[in-house]
C-alpha cells in the first residue's frame, strides 16, 4: 500500500516528461505556423483548427490556398473555418461556424484514399453541412444523394462502378488479395476497430456487432461465415468487437485476421454483413446483398437490408444515384504528381497502376550483385516487394519458393531452386535526362521474368508481348498518340541536349551509322556477326561506296565514361562526318536516308520517327517486318505495325517511376517529365557523383566487370 503514491508520482512524472518531449518536437513546427498566422494578413481565407490539416498539401491544392493554423492572434474573422470530421478540430470548427455565422468545411479522407495508409491521399471529402458518417444530422453528401441524376450522369455512374471493379479498388490498396481457398459458399462479416467514430455517429454500438454475426449465422445456415478482422487490430494493436478465441470454436466461422486486400472476398461472397464499414458500400459496387446493423451513409436508401429505421430524410433511390453522388460529386480527387484536381476515373487508373505494378512479382525479392548507387532506385521500382540486397547469394542459403531473385541485365544468375522466379532489371527506353554511366537515376526500368530484351539468344518478356499481344483499337490509338508526343517533344532515351547541326550540302544518299559501347551486352548477345563499330562502319562503306556517311559515337564514349576505339583515323577515313556532340533526332533524321546499326536503341528511336532502319544485328525491334534485317530470328514470326511495336515496347513492357510523387506513372507522364528535364539541360557529374563514378570505374577495372 505504501508504494502506491510513489507509483502514481512516477506515472505522472513520465506523463509530464512525454508531454514536454512532444512539445519540444512540435515546437519549431508550431512557431512556424504561428509566424504564418501573424503574416497571413487581416483576413485569412482558410483557418484550420488542426496543425496537420493546415500543413496538408492535398487540402491546400484542392482549396487553392494553404490554410493557416487558427490562433487567437487573429484580429478579424477568416473567410472559412476548417476541421477534421468529428474529431476535436471538426467539432470546434462546427461550433465556431455556428456561433459566428461563418462557412466551414469538415474534411475527411476520400473513399479511395491511397495505396499505403501513410501515402499522400488521392481524394478528400469537403462537407459544408456535416459529416457523411453522422446519420444523426444532414450532410452535403446526403443532399447530393437525394438529387435525381440525368441519363448522362447515370451512364457515368455505371462506368465508375465498372472501373472500380476492373481496377479492383478499395479504400487502401497496399496488401495482396486474400489467397486462401474459397471452396464453399460463404457470407462476409466485417469487423471494425473499437471506438471508430462512424459506429457511434452511425447509431450503433458494440452490441450491434454481436447481433450482426448472430444474424449471419442464422440467415445463412448452409454457408460458411468469414469474419474479416480490421487490419488495424493486427498491425496497430487496436481492439475489435469480437472474442476471436471464442468464435474460432465455431466450425462454421472462419477468421481472416491477416492484412489483406478485401476485393476477392467481396467478389465471391453471397452476402456482406456490416455495421457501418465502407466495405458495405464497396459490396454494393460489386452487386452484393448488404446487411447493415448501423446507419452508414449508403444505408436507408432502399439499397441495403437495414436493421435500424432510416432517417426520414432518406428515401429509396437507384444505385447509380448513390454512386454518382458519392464517387463523383462529393469526393474531390488529387493528382499526386501535379498536385492538381483530377477526375475519379484518373484517380482510379492511378491507384490501379500502383496495384498492378506491386503485384506483378513475388512478395519477397533477393536482389543480388547491385552496386550501392543502384539500390535506392531499385527499391523505388520494386515498391510492394520486401527486397533484401546481397553481393552474392550463398549456396547454403535456401530461397523460399514464393520468393524471387533479381539481378541486373544479363548478369550470370546464381543457382536457384526450381520454381523460384528469376528477374532481370535493365534501364528502360525512356530513361533520363543524363547518362546512366554518369550515375543519373532512371525514370524507367524493365523487369523481365523470361530473359532480357537485348538477348536475342533466348526469349524475353518483351518478345513474348510483341509476338502474342492482340491489341484493341483504343490501345493502338494510345500507342500512336504516345509516339506522336515523343516526336513532338523530341524525347529520347538520355535527352542530352539539342545542339544545332548543319546538314551536308550533297546530292548523295546520306546514311547514319550508329556507334555503341563495344563491351555492351547487347552486342555480345544480339550481334553474332559484327562486334565492333569499325566493323559496322566498314561494312556500310563497302555496301555504299558513294554514299555520304555520318558516324555517331555512343554518348558514353563521347563523355569519356566508356572505352571507345583507339583507331580514330580509321573512322575519319570511312566516315564523311562524325557527330561528336548531342544533336536533336528531329534535326538529323529528316535529312537521313538510312540508319545502320548493330543493336542500338537509336534504331528504334529512328524507326518510330519514320526513318528506314537497317539492322546488322538482332535488336528487339528487328524481325517484325519494320526494318531491313541482315539476320533472322526464328521465334519472331509476326508482322507488326509500328504502333503495335510502340505499345509493347513503351507501354506494356517497362515501368515508370516519379521520385517526387514516390509512385509509378504512365509513360505519357514520364515523357512530359523528360521533356521538362530536357529543357533545363541534362544532369551532369557533380563532384560527389564524380567521386562515386571514379570508385565504380576502379572497381570494374579490378574485377574485370563491364557493367
Amino acid at each position: 500500500m505504501s508504494d502506491t503514491p510513489i507509483i502514481k508520482r512516477r506515472a505522472v512524472s513520465v506523463g509530464v516528461l512525454g508531454l514536454w518531449l512532444r512539445r519540444l518536437r512540435l515546437g519549431p513546427i508550431w512557431l512556424l505556423e504561428l509566424a504564418r498566422t501573424v503574416s497571413a494578413g487581416p483576413r485569412p481565407r482558410q483557418a484550420a483548427f488542426s496543425m496537420a490539416l493546415a500543413r496538408d498539401r492535398g487540402v491546400e491544392a484542392l482549396l487553392g490556398a494553404r490554410p493557416v493554423f487558427w490562433s487567437r492572434l487573429y484580429r478579424s474573422k477568416p473567410e472559412r473555418l476548417l476541421g477534421w470530421g468529428r474529431k476535436w478540430s471538426g467539432r470546434r470548427a462546427a461550433r465556431l461556424a455556428q456561433m459566428s455565422d461563418l462557412p466551414m468545411f469538415l474534411i475527411e479522407d476520400g473513399f479511395l484514399r491511397s495505396v499505403e495508409r501513410t501515402d499522400r491521399s488521392v481524394s478528400y471529402l469537403f462537407d459544408e453541412i456535416g459529416v457523411h458518417y453522422d446519420a444523426r444530422m444532414p450532410s452535403t453528401l446526403e443532399r447530393q444523394i437525394s438529387r435525381p441524376i440525368s441519363e448522362v450522369e447515370r451512364l457515368r455512374a455505371c462506368h465508375i462502378m465498372q472501373e472500380w471493379r476492373r481496377q479492383r479498388l478499395s479504400k487502401y490498396n497496399a496488401h495482396p488479395d486474400f489467397c486462401g481457398a474459397l471452396d464453399q459458399p460463404f457470407v462476409l462479416v466485417v469487423d471494425q476497430t473499437f471506438g471508430d467514430a462512424s459506429i457511434t455517429y452511425g447509431m450503433a454500438d458494440k452490441s450491434s456487432f454481436q447481433r450482426m454475426i448472430s444474424a449471419a449465422l442464422s440467415e445463412y445456415p448452409d454457408h460458411q461465415v468469414i469474419l474479416k478482422v480490421h487490419p488495424d487490430v493486427m498491425t496497430r494493436r487496436k481492439m475489435g468487437h469480437f472474442d476471436i478465441a471464442t468464435l474460432q470454436e465455431n466450425p462454421r466461422i472462419r477468421i481472416v485476421a491477416e492484412p489483406i486486400h478485401p476485393v476477392r472476398l467481396l467478389e465471391h461472397a453471397d452476402a456482406v454483413y456490416t455495421v457501418t464499414s465502407q466495405l458495405g458500400f464497396e459490396a454494393l459496387l460489386w452487386g452484393k446483398p448488404v446487411h447493415c446493423f448501423g446507419m452508414p451513409f449508403y444505408a436507408g436508401w432502399g439499397l441495403t437490408h437495414d436493421h435500424l429505421p432510416a432517417p426520414g430524410r432518406r428515401k429509396p433511390i437507384a444505385l447509380e444515384q448513390l454512386v454518382h453522388a458519392t464517387l463523383v460529386e462529393y469526393a474531390q480527387y488529387l493528382d499526386p504528381i501535379t498536385m492538381r484536381g483530377t477526375t475519379a476515373e484518373e484517380a482510379f487508373a492511378h491507384i490501379g497502376l500502383q496495384r498492378h505494378n506491386r503485384l506483378m512479382f513475388p512478395r519477397r525479392i533477393a536482389a543480388v550483385g547491385f552496386s550501392n548507387w543502384k539500390r535506392p532506385f531499385i527499391k523505388s521500382f520494386m515498391q510492394g516487394q520486401e527486397i533484401v540486397f546481397a553481393r552474392h547469394l550463398p549456396t547454403t542459403r535456401r530461397v523460399d519458393e514464393e520468393a524471387g531473385i533479381l539481378v541486373w541485365g544479363s548478369t550470370e544468375a546464381p543457382e536457384i531452386p526450381d520454381g523460384t522466379t528469376l528477374l532481370r532489371a535493365e534501364d528502360g527506353f525512356l530513361r533520363s535526362s543524363g547518362l546512366g554511366a554518369d550515375l543519373v537515376r532512371p525514370l524507367s526500368l524493365v523487369i523481365d521474368d523470361l530473359g532480357i530484351y537485348y538477348d536475342a539468344t533466348g526469349p524475353s518478356r518483351l518478345e513474348e508481348i510483341l509476338q502474342n499481344s492482340d491489341l484493341r483499337p483504343e490501345a493502338t490509338t494510345r500507342a500512336r498518340n504516345l509516339r506522336e508526343k515523343i516526336i513532338a517533344l523530341d524525347v529520347t532515351k538520355y535527352n542530352l541536349g539539342k545542339e544545332t547541326w548543319t546538314p551536308p550540302d550533297t546530292d548523295k544518299r546520306v546514311l547514319l551509322v550508329v556507334g555503341q559501347v563495344e563491351t555492351d551486352a547487347s552486342i555480345r548477345l544480339g550481334s553474332p556477326d559484327l562486334k565492333t563499330n569499325i566493323a559496322l562502319l566498314r561494312r556500310v562503306r563497302g555496301d555504299n561506296p558513294s554514299a555520304y556517311i555520318i558516324y555517331k559515337p555512343h554518348p558514353d564514349v563521347l563523355a569519356g565514361l566508356r572505352a571507345g576505339s583507339k583507331d580514330d583515323d580509321a573512322f575519319r577515313e570511312l566516315a564523311d562526318e562524325i557527330l561528336r556532340f548531342p544533336v536533336s533526332l528531329g534535326q538529323v533524321l529528316p535529312r537521313i536516308d538510312e540508319v545502320h546499326t548493330m543493336t542500338s536503341l537509336l534504331g528504334f528511336e529512328a524507326l518510330i520517327r519514320g526513318a528506314k532502319v537497317v539492322c546488322h544485328g538482332l535488336p528487339f525491334y528487328a524481325g517484325w517486318g519494320l526494318t531491313e534485317d541482315r539476320l533472322r530470328c526464328h521465334r519472331r514470326t509476326r508482322q507488326l505495325e509500328v504502333d503495335e511495336l510502340v505499345h509493347g515496347t513503351l507501354i506494356s513492357y517497362p515501368r515508370y517511376f516519379n521520385y517526387e510523387g514516390n509512385c509509378f506513372v504512365e509513360p505519357e507522364q514520364a515523357v512530359n517529365q523528360l521533356a521538362a528535364l530536357s529543357e533545363r539541360g541534362p544532369m551532369t557529374r557533380t563532384w560527389p557523383r564524380k567521386l562515386l563514378r571514379t570508385g565504380i570505374l576502379a572497381w570494374h577495372k579490378v574485377s574485370g566487370s563491364t557493367r
